[in-house]
């Protein structure tokens, strides 16, 4: 098993790379030429990223909306919300803030936070009709309805029917993840405007110490330094963080603010 330094340099994008893994993961090989074929149809249907990624993700969600939002069984769908949960409230969440979801899917992490926060504080986007009709009947089998948390279909990261200085947390958990660089910029190039002075926005990638590289427009692995940078060039605040690093998650975090002044 690779360890997790071989893992932040491998390039999975390559030959080499693929024939070591599907050699080492053998039922994993059909899955994987699977998605390859949807992937070239999709990619013929939808030329911009987010056309072609909400086809994508109806198509997971058609199968399982527990998988598409990247969880293997319902334990670890669980799990992984209580994790972003839990982070946050240790980071300072409280009832009384006003949150925004970005890429919020079947409310994985949102049910937690829409049963934290105060009604009405909750605002989850996603750019996935058929992941959002999930996220209500995820809000109704919590009966979370009195909460009126806000469930809303994006086509884009301007956020520009949000309004100013409003969120107190923005969130984006694998997200970033599943994005080129041009989605990523143009929500770190807006985000700032909608949080308040004092708040802040985590955002999960994918994280590597080798050759940036995407495999199959679905999965995309960029380097600490890209995003902080980028991050900065839009007038934010950025860093890493590394408390994060020490939960079983896979992805790494970075946290941004307003820059004062």
């Amino acid at each position: 098993m690779p360890d997790r330094s071989t893992k932040l340099r491998a390039n999975r994008a390559s030959i080499a790379h693929k024939a070591r893994y599907a050699v080492r993961n053998p039922a994993k090989v059909a899955p994987y030429l699977r998605r390859t074929a949807r992937n070239a149809v999709l990619r013929v249907k939808h030329r911009d990223h987010v056309s072609y990624y909400r086809a994508v993700m109806a198509s997971d969600a058609g199968r399982s909306p527990e998988a598409a939002v990247g969880s293997r069984s319902h334990e670890r769908w669980l799990a992984l919300g209580e994790m972003q949960f839990d982070y946050l409230k240790g980071h300072g969440l409280s009832p009384e803030h006003r949150m925004l979801d970005i890429g919020c899917g079947n409310l994985r992490a949102g049910w937690r936070f829409i049963d934290y926060l105060e009604p009405g504080h909750y605002y989850g986007i996603d750019i996935s009709p058929d992941i959002l009709i999930s996220a209500k009947q995820t809000l109704t089998a919590y009966a979370l309805q009195d909460k009126l948390p806000h469930l809303t279909i994006t086509g884009d990261l301007t956020l520009d029917f949000l309004p100013s200085e409003h969120f107190d947390v923005v969130h984006a958990h694998s997200v970033f993840s599943h994005s080129p660089i041009g989605v990523i910029e143009e929500c770190l190039s807006h985000v700032g405007r909608v949080l308040t002075p004092d708040g802040f926005f985590d955002f999960t990638f994918d994280r590597t110490e080798g050759t940036e590289h995407q495999v199959l427009g679905e999965d995309f692995y960029y380097r600490t330094e890209t995003l902080l940078g980028l991050a900065r060039r839009h007038g934010l605040e950025a860093r890493f963080m590394d408390d994060w690093e020490k939960l079983p998650h896979g992805q790494s975090k970075i946290r941004v603010t307003r820059r004062a002044g």
